[in-house]
This record gives structure tokens, C-alpha cells and sequence, in this order.
């Protein structure tokens, strides 16, 4: 009988694990616009884990390399203001960073578009933005 219920348990905690992993499953990301692409991944880290935000990872790739242009990624984290990680000009850069609100346990929201940086006299040129909403 002892046996049985130590198998129930561990078949239990193994399922449940699975569905903690499944809920947060990498996923896909594709950025691009004329001049710049951001091709990886996202999936949010779980509240155990510090810390606790959208951890992107992938290449962010200056596409026009003779336009003399930089690019770079524009994120925000809820409840802060926008923040740049700058690419290199005419080359790509590998992104692996997480981006999360340092008061709170669980970050909820971090919107980001890749974007070419013009100057200062004409406005910058930016992928359309995605929301990514932690459920």
C-alpha cells in the first residue's frame, strides 16, 4: 500500500512539473522592419526564479548595412520608462537578457520593437510593437 501512494505522489509531482514547464514554454519572436530584424525567443521566467521577467534571447541584425544607421531594441517594463539595447552598426548581436521590474515579485507586462536610430533630425524607424502580457 505504501508503494502505491509513493507512486501516486511522484506520478503527481511529475505531471504537475510538466505543466509548469508547458506554461512557460519558449516561444517564437520576429521583429523586422526595413533596416533591422530581431529573430529569437521569449518565455517568462517563473516567480521562483530571480529574477522574474521576459527573458528574451536571439539575434538583433542591422539589415541595411550601407545606410550608415544604428539599430537597437526598444523595451519598457511596466511602470518604467523606455529603455534602449543598442545593436552594432552593420553587424549583429547576440541578445540574452531579461527584462523585469525589480519591486515586484511578478512582472506583468514589457512591450518592445526593434527600431534603426536616424539621428536626431529625422524619427526613428521602428518595428511594430508587440505587448507581452504575462497571464
Amino acid at each position: 500500500m505504501r508503494k502505491l501512494a509513493t507512486a501516486v505522489v511522484a506520478a503527481g509531482l511529475f505531471f504537475g512539473g510538466m505543466g509548469v514547464a508547458m506554461a512557460d514554454s519558449t516561444h517564437k519572436l520576429v521583429m523586422t522592419t526595413p533596416g533591422v530584424a530581431f529573430i529569437g525567443t521569449y518565455q517568462w521566467q517563473p516567480t521562483t526564479k530571480v529574477p522574474s521577467g521576459l527573458h528574451v534571447k536571439g539575434k538583433l541584425r542591422d539589415e541595411s548595412k550601407n545606410d550608415g544607421h544604428n539599430v537597437y531594441l526598444r523595451t519598457k517594463v511596466e511602470g518604467y520608462q523606455w529603455g534602449h539595447l543598442k545593436g552594432v552598426q552593420k553587424k549583429h548581436i547576440k541578445v540574452d537578457k531579461v527584462f523585469y521590474d525589480g519591486a515586484v515579485l511578478k512582472t506583468k507586462k514589457v512591450r518592445m520593437h526593434a527600431c534603426i536610430d536616424r539621428g536626431s533630425l529625422r524619427p526613428d524607424h521602428c518595428s511594430p510593437e508587440q505587448l507581452f502580457s504575462r497571464k
